[in-house]
């Protein structure tokens, strides 16, 4: 008789999984994390020769299933903006080009398990192994930069550009960005474990747009006199147009607007100091896709209080939304709490000058440290990062005056992530302390001081959180011109004033930790 040949059997689930040839710890980690949802199907196995394997190897049959992005970092007071992929892979593989001359590379075990499938392995006459825990100290004390992974981010790191592409910003091209690694996914024999795992949705990644948020901090709006001559000269929008950029892949656009709309409202000669806003002029807040303002500024109630409710109902209207003054003293001193993308984010403001919102009328919020300080506790108590703003009292100086240093601080150690100052009309120095990011002052944005070169330079800050941490921060630098409109800085610039480079080099010399500078009842910045 005809023997019928026996089927052959279907293996048996649960595969075992794991990681196969050089590979970040990251990576693995996600992917253990994604197995262990799964036991029925997955266990895990520290072997190579695993069913299941996630590799940074194109191998046979392997299918692609993330990217893992690395960055090149510098100490966060680096003038330097960016590099070459050229010099940056010539001094990898044993040839000090370009900036590397004087700044050598620094990179981890692991960024060198991510990096060798694409570089090869780093040379080590120009290339230095460093612990994870010491990246940042030794890259601060020897002028090194790093190659870290895009999620070990951490502020005191400037990220840096290669060939023009930073992962600080979205909606670019990056398939010709050159520290961006492919992860793959490889079952030999078990396909049907391969199509089990990717039906199910597995990617790997750390640098996930779904967990990432870009705050935009901006300086003193005040569009009157001849910032709004030039706005109804040459456009409402017009004082946009070189900086709109910067705004456009930002999820929140912070506006310290300190001048309350009016219809009909007619410019103020210079010099006059009872400011307010056309309503029109709301369309240039819209240009650069504003959705949070600021409400600590000292000029709301020029016209009268009825003016600050005219200007709450324009942004109500839009969506946006305020803190730091409102319709009442109340609402004024209430933070402003969201979430984006899984990050937490408070927004809190107070003015220590006036004029003020009391029980019945609109303004800014008064500042009252000790309930402000009580309040950031409970925030973070909560798990919200508190970004705090203050319109401190003005001073026309690139350095903080040591009572600003004081309150400033007092913040910090309460457990804010952010502390900025909205009162200066000139830029102001900046630095870490207790964990905190202290930008001091951040000058001007749409206003029309420019009797000075102080008046006329301008920071915005670009706060990227990720996971539920801020992780970086881009100091975008501008020259007023027109009396109203921001030019981005460029280094070697024609006019001095707006020499990005010199401009950032005076900055980062007058911050308190690295003068020596410390208040009355302050400890040194750490």
């Amino acid at each position: 008789p005809t023997l019928t040949p026996s089927p052959t059997p279907t293996p048996a689930f649960p595969d075992t999984t794991g990681c196969a040839g050089p590979m970040s710890e990251g990576i693995c980690a996600q992917f253990k994390a994604w197995i262990e949802r799964d036991p029925t199907h997955f266990v895990w196995s520290d072997q190579p020769d695993a069913d299941l394997v996630v590799t940074m190897h194109e191998a046979e049959g392997a299918r692609p299933i993330g990217e893992w992005f690395l960055v090149l970092a510098a100490p966060f007071f680096t003038v330097d903006d960016e590099v070459t992929f050229a010099d940056l892979r010539a001094t990898w593989q044993g040839e000090a080009e370009g900036p590397f001359k004087a700044h050598p590379l620094l990179v981890t075990t692991d960024t060198v398990a991510s990096l060798v499938n694409i570089l090869g392995p780093p040379s080590e006459d120009t290339v230095q192994m460093v612990a994870g825990d010491a990246l940042l100290s030794q890259a601060e004390s020897h002028q090194g930069w790093a190659i870290l992974p895009f999620d070990a981010l951490v502020p005191q790191w400037k990220v840096l550009r290669i060939d023009g592409l930073s992962l600080l910003e979205r909606g670019q091209d990056l398939s010709a960005y050159p520290l961006r690694v492919p992860i793959f996914l490889s079952a030999p024999g078990r396909a049907d474990a391969l199509t089990l795992a990717l039906s199910s949705g597995l990617s790997l990644t750390n640098r996930d747009l779904s967990r990432m948020t870009i705050v935009a901090m901006t300086g003193v709006t005040a569009m009157t006199r001849a910032t709004a001559r030039l706005m109804e000269t040459k456009g409402i929008t017009y004082p946009a147009k070189d900086i709109k950029a910067w705004f456009s892949d930002a999820d929140f656009v912070h506006i310290s607007n300190e001048v309350s709309f009016m219809p009909d409202c007619i410019p103020g000669a210079s010099g006059t100091l009872s400011f307010c806003s056309d309503d029109r002029y709301i369309a240039l807040l819209e240009e650069v896709n504003a959705n949070i303002i600021e409400l600590t500024g000292n000029h709301l109630e020029d016209k009268g209080p009825e003016w600050v409710d005219h200007s709450l109902e324009l942004y109500r209207e839009r969506g946006w939304r305020w803190f730091g003054g409102g319709a009442n003293a109340l609402e004024a001193s209430r933070p402003l709490t969201l979430t984006h993308h899984g990050n937490a984010l408070a927004f809190l403001g107070c003015n220590t000058v006036g004029p003020f919102a009391d029980e019945e009328s609109g303004g800014a919020a008064r500042c009252d440290f000790e309930a402000m300080v009580n309040l950031i506790r409970q925030l973070r108590e909560a798990g919200y990062l508190p970004i705090v703003t203050l319109q401190y009292l003005e001073d026309y100086s690139y350095a903080p005056t040591p009572a600003q240093i004081r309150d400033f601080r007092r913040l910090a150690e309460a457990g804010a992530v952010v502390v900025q100052g909205s009162q200066a009309h000139q830029p102001q120095t900046m630095e870490f302390y207790d964990g905190a990011f202290i930008h001091y002052g951040l000058g001007n944005f749409f206003f029309d001081q420019m009797w000075s070169d102080g008046t006329r330079q301008e920071f915005v800050d670009r706060l990227t959180f990720y996971d539920g941490r801020l992780i970086s921060i881009d100091l975008r630098t501008a020259i007023l011109e027109e009396y109203g409109r921001p030019r981005p800085m460029t280094v070697g610039d024609p006019e001095p004033a707006a020499d990005r480079r010199r401009f950032l080099e005076m900055i980062f010399e007058l911050r308190p930790s690295a003068t020596g500078h410390t208040p009355p009842g302050a400890t040194t910045a750490p």
